[in-house]
């Protein structure tokens, strides 16, 4: 399973793509990056520059579901409604190619990677560096950021899409065993997807 994953966000837009492996490490990278727009330009002109960059990133590595990190409130309701409405382009983006798309809060994202919802971003950053060996840290944040919530997809969420994806097709197909079908594989890879989470919070201690 390929996952694109967008941290949302008017200034920098952080993106990552990770692939599931069968064998060897359990992901891998494919691509990270980060859409940039100038804060001095007009909202509606840095909105389509996110849209362009993210219609880019979809047709360039085709994933099977986009993970986007779900907006949260805060103080700063300036930056909230930024994030929100980059978040709403990533979902038009993926709904225009038919893709299943998985949000996921900032603290599952966090609790996936390192074992504490809490934790900081640079905690956050080396996890993902060693987890998916890179040879130096994602940069800035907001990219690390992006890889990190592919990999709390691929983790947490590859069982729930491929529940989804399954009673879509019934619904399409008329199959009326497709749902359970996809049930009972999902129950096998819940187990095996606990497991990892759990090896790779055991590794971050060591």
């Amino acid at each position: 399973m390929r996952v694109l994953a967008v941290d949302p966000g008017l200034t920098r837009c952080g993106i990552g793509v990770v692939d599931a492996v069968r064998t060897g490490r359990r992901a891998a990278m494919v691509g990270v990056g980060v859409v940039r727009t100038p804060a001095t330009d007009p909202v509606e002109s840095r909105l389509l520059a996110i849209s362009e960059g993210l219609e880019t990133w979809l047709d360039a590595h085709r994933p099977d579901v986009v993970a986007v990190e779900r907006v949260f409130a805060q103080a700063n309701v300036r930056s909230v409604m930024g994030t929100a409405q980059a978040a709403g382009l990533v979902l038009v983006a993926a709904a225009r190619r038919g893709l299943p798309v998985a949000m996921h809060t900032p603290s599952e994202v966090k609790a996936a990677v390192t074992g504490d919802g809490r934790a900081e971003k640079e905690q956050v950053t080396t996890m993902v560096t060693r987890i998916l060996g890179l040879d130096s840290p994602p940069r800035p944040a907001d990219a690390a950021d992006a890889l990190a919530l592919a990999l709390c997809h691929l983790w947490r969420g590859g069982a729930t899409s491929r529940l989804e994806a399954a009673a879509h097709s019934a619904l399409v197909t008329g199959r009326r065993n497709a749902y359970a079908e996809a049930e009972a594989q999902a129950r096998r890879s819940r187990t095996k997807l606990v497991v990892r989470s759990q090896a790779s919070s055991a590794d971050s201690r060591r």
